[in-house]
């Protein structure tokens, strides 16, 4: 599974609205609402590169009110929740 992290820029006057469109995008887990340089930041999990595409160039960056997006894709998942279950297993890194 391939994960992305989308950060988005859109109309100000068309957060709520661009947010719900992108999180009704399949491959689209998560869109958050943030400050900072950008309005939105959205998490992609697809099977492969390809679909990325699909999700980010194809529909994400079509939705009305998106002005501009940046891809980061992840190389390796840290988590709290995995790291705790994976020591009260008693895996060692």
């Amino acid at each position: 599974m391939i994960t992305a992290i989308v950060s988005i820029v859109v109309e100000p006057s068309r957060i709520p609205e661009v947010a719900e469109a992108v999180v009704d995008i399949q491959g689209i887990e998560q869109v958050y609402s943030v400050t900072g340089d950008v309005d939105l930041i959205a998490v992609a999990r697809v099977r492969a590169h390809e679909d990325l595409a699909t999700v980010i160039a194809d529909s994400l960056s079509k939705v009305d009110g998106v002005l501009d997006t940046t891809t980061n894709i992840a190389f390796k998942t840290y988590s709290k929740r995995d790291l705790d279950a994976a020591f009260d297993l008693g895996i060692s890194g």
